[in-house]
């Protein structure tokens, strides 16, 4: 405790550390005005009812940041620029060259495939706003608006987008963290004391016989909290050893350390992919479903909303994209290639296995292994809440919502904490 409140202490003496962390206060801060801006001739009553009938809302109204909760101009949130990046990521596994932007450029590199994704994201948030405002409109929730207005309305849900992800990209350049996650991290927390208190009504309406379901979700929420820190920061140590050198009379080198293999090298990052991978193609086609002119792709579009609506298919999808994710972002994250070249450049070797080929062998097994691991613990605790929605005696959505968004708190708070110490350790010496 001491120590922590040492490093709070030098966090805010320091006036560079106090700005990053001043920044990222004030564009949260401008992110909550911006979700608070409602676009015009929003029927409340008719959103209410399509939120709580929807878990594919409910899930984006997390991405938004509430902001689909008011149908604001943000209610898109930071949804178009993540699946961007998730197709961009698609795309280096494709060609090398943009793999080599990655790993051999370091920063620039990745710089530049960032553009590529807020390139990217327009055209996806454009389609994504288009078919989001013929869904409201179809559910009675948005007047029916002649073509000037509606343009009107899909430039500014775009650009609402679009702001959203320029407040991220300053909050992880000027700010501390990442600043897309901190976005959603911030929309979350919001809506917190209103999940609550709504929880706290349907206890009183319902009476005492409910309240052993929700002990229940509760206990296995706190586990849930306890085992993603675990997993996030279980590690795997890899002996190294540095062959000993002589230069003149003196020996260098001869030591022993270790290489840290994350358990869980990936974070929240695969349940945002999956959950945005999930939620593109049905608001496409929920907005197609509604269209009278065209019955066989309306037919087609309204098959498949009722197949994603199935809780097992939904929850069967989710899951295997969330392993498959998770191995997926590690492979573009990690290169063991590169690893067991630094380590033969640097003199050092793994205890009973020859460098090059061998090493490189030998930690792409580790890792692959370690992350089956993390991967299906991850995949577990994704569709978890959704197994306690189907015991729940109400069917109540908003179990499986909060516990998705209890995922992702826990994981971007995390690597919040360690930004942070980092950045207090780095000025410590």
């Amino acid at each position: 405790m001491q120590n922590f409140l040492e490093k709070v202490t030098i966090a805010f003496k320091d006036p560079i550390l106090r700005k990053r962390i001043g920044f990222t206060v004030i564009a949260l801060v401008l992110f909550r005005a911006l979700a608070a801006i409602p676009i015009p001739g929003v029927d409340p009553s008719n959103l209410a009812r399509l939120l709580s009938s929807s878990q594919l809302l409910g899930f984006l109204n997390i991405f938004s940041g509430g902001g689909l909760s008011n149908l604001s101009i943000v209610m898109l949130g930071v949804g178009p620029f993540i699946t961007g990046s998730i197709i961009i990521q698609l795309l280096t596994m494709m060609f090398p060259s943009w793999k080599a932007l990655m790993h051999e450029e370091g920063d620039a590199g990745r710089m530049k495939l960032s553009q590529y994704s807020r390139l990217l994201g327009a055209p996806l948030a454009v389609v994504q706003a288009i078919g989001f405002i013929i869904l409201l409109q179809s559910q009675n929730v948005l007047p029916h608006m002649a073509l000037f207005a509606f343009t009107v309305n899909v430039i500014v849900v775009t650009a609402g987008s679009m702001l959203l992800m320029w407040v991220g990209e300053l909050i992880s350049e000027f700010g501390i963290g990442n600043g897309v996650s901190l976005i959603i991290f911030a929309g979350i927390v919001s809506r917190l004391p209103v999940s609550i208190v709504q929880n706290f009504q349907k206890i009183s309406t319902t009476g005492a016989s409910d309240i052993p379901f929700y002990l229940v979700a509760l206990v296995i929420a706190i586990a849930a909290v306890a085992g993603v820190v675990y997993v996030t920061e279980a590690e795997r140590s890899v002996p190294v050893t540095y062959a000993k050198q002589v230069r003149g009379n003196k020996v260098y080198g001869g030591s022993s350390t270790y290489l840290p293999l994350r358990l869980n090298q990936s974070g929240v990052i695969p349940i945002i992919f999956a959950l945005s991978i999930l939620m593109f193609p049905q608001i496409i086609a929920s907005g197609l479903s509604k269209l009278a002119s065209h019955p066989i792709i309306a037919s087609w579009a309204s098959s498949f909303v009722v197949l994603f609506n199935n809780q097992w298919f939904y929850g069967s999808c989710y899951f295997i994209l969330v392993v498959l994710f998770t191995y997926f972002y590690t492979a573009v994250t990690f290169d063991p290639k590169m690893i067991s070249e630094n380590l033969q450049r640097s003199g050092a070797f793994i205890p009973g296995v020859r460098p090059g080929e061998h090493t490189q062998a030998h930690i792409g097994t580790i890792v692959t292994r370690i992350t089956l691991v993390g991967a299906l613990f991850l995949g577990v605790v994704a569709i978890l809440p959704l197994i306690i929605q189907a015991f729940s005696p109400s069917n109540d959505r908003s179990v499986a919502v909060g516990g998705t968004a209890l995922l992702i708190v826990v994981s971007v708070v995390l690597d919040l904490l360690k930004k942070v110490d980092a950045q207090v350790a780095m000025r410590e010496y």
